[in-house]
């Protein structure tokens, strides 16, 4: 599908958006190779070169592509890729991961109140549209400009995504896990901003794991310690492995990982096997796995990507459960790697109180929206100013409650 978007102000939710002069051609594509890998990370990822990682690597079109090869989108998957990208003058300027979807599944910013408000009315919320890296809640930039086209690179795709949401009859848009400067640039032309939160740890230049406790309150730091020591009791030894040292055996192993958390968690795994058969060929430098192994036997295992400054947990899972092994193996060993590889933060993904105490604190997420009924709009922008207000005091008060010493936190904050 196509369409041409002109270079006149365009009206969302009131608001002007101001756009160049140049006529800007929005176009949608059902696959991510219509668009091509040198055009999409000339967007996604132009920091990246050899050396040096990209900075967001669920946006590179290597990953992307993983998930739409592997059929974790498509067909029967509720997420149906429609790849947005804008162009002047026949270059492209701007991409955007974008799906027409028929659930909220695997999105993490939950709507389904949304969704059930608006069908109680008589209105219809599926399908609608998602700016987004499905299934996987990290944050990212979701308008993924050209250099040297930043404003109206993204002010292309806002306007063209509503557009084909009104055109369509569609009853939303969402762009979830966003950046804040994205959220704030996104509310100046038009959009709903969400506030939520999760926990992360941040790296304040420590040398070591010791120099990270340092930081904690004395019980704190002891009730880590023990985890610790109980944990690598579990009777065999932690590998780290990444790059070439990840092997198939490797993700046999951490199917059944995963496969045993995705049954538990979801019902069914986002994810298909064929995508660890990709992450193999494709993906294994993005990739840090921590295993277990007892007995000659893998048990457990935590999946990480990484980026240019954080470490981001993805999957975790076990066929043995062992006292405390998922905190080493999920929080404490991504601690020791980003140290060790002076990353700035580690993401340990959505939701988890019980992160706190082990020195993740609470940070703001941030997603846009836009509902093509008005009045609902309204109603869900009223619903939204309340939100924030209730997460900033949550972010507060559980901040509060970290395990770090006063002036710790103080400088965290």
């Amino acid at each position: 599908m196509k369409l041409t978007v002109a270079a006149t102000d365009k009206v969302l939710g009131n608001r002007k958006v101001g756009m160049s002069a140049q006529e800007v051609e929005i176009r949608i594509s059902p696959r991510i190779a219509d668009i091509g890998q040198a055009e999409w990370d000339a967007c996604a990822c132009p920091e990246a070169k050899p050396g040096v990682r990209p900075n967001d690597p669920f946006t590179t079109y290597r990953f992307l592509s993983a998930l739409e090869q592997s059929g974790s989108v498509g067909p029967g998957t509720g997420w149906q890729p429609q790849y947005l990208s804008a162009a002047i003058g026949g270059q492209i300027i701007a991409v955007a991961p974008m799906y027409a979807k028929s659930h909220s599944q695997g999105e993490y910013i939950f709507d389904h109140s949304w969704a059930h408000a608006l069908e109680r009315a008589g209105g219809r919320y599926y399908p609608k549209l998602q700016i987004a890296v499905p299934h996987t809640p990290a944050t990212g930039r979701r308008f993924l400009v050209r250099p040297g086209f930043e404003g109206s690179g993204m002010a292309a795709l806002v306007q063209g995504a509503v557009q084909l949401t009104d055109n369509n009859g569609l009853s939303s848009l969402h762009i979830t896990f966003c950046t804040q400067a994205e959220a704030q640039a996104g509310e100046d032309l038009g959009l709903l901003v969400r506030k939520s939160q999760q926990f992360h740890w941040r790296n304040n230049g420590f040398e070591d794991f010791d120099g990270f406790l340092s930081t904690l309150s004395s019980r704190k730091r002891k009730n880590i310690r023990k985890e610790r020591e109980q944990a690598q009791r579990f009777g065999g030894e932690i590998e780290v492995l990444t790059g070439d040292a990840i092997q198939p055996a490797h993700w046999d192993a951490f199917w059944q990982f995963y496969q045993d958390t995705g049954a538990r968690k979801w019902g069914t795994p986002y994810l298909t096997r064929q995508f660890f058969d990709i992450a193999q060929q494709t993906l294994r430098d993005d990739i840090v796995l921590v295993l277990a192994k007892r007995d000659g036997a893998w048990v457990a295992g935590a999946l990480n990507f990484i980026g240019a400054q954080a470490l981001y947990g993805r999957y975790w899972g076990c066929t043995e459960h062992h006292p405390f092994l998922h905190f080493e193996l999920c929080y404490y060993q991504a601690i020791d790697i980003a140290i060790a590889w002076k990353l700035a933060a580690v993401e340990a993904g959505a939701q988890g109180e019980h992160k706190l105490a082990r020195g993740y604190l609470p940070r703001p997420t941030w997603s846009l929206h836009w509902i093509r009924e008005e009045g609902f709009m309204r109603a869900v922008a009223d619903y939204l100013s309340q939100e924030r207000a209730a997460v900033d005091q949550e972010i507060d008060i559980l901040t509060e409650y970290g395990p770090f010493k006063r002036a710790e936190i103080e400088e965290q904050q």
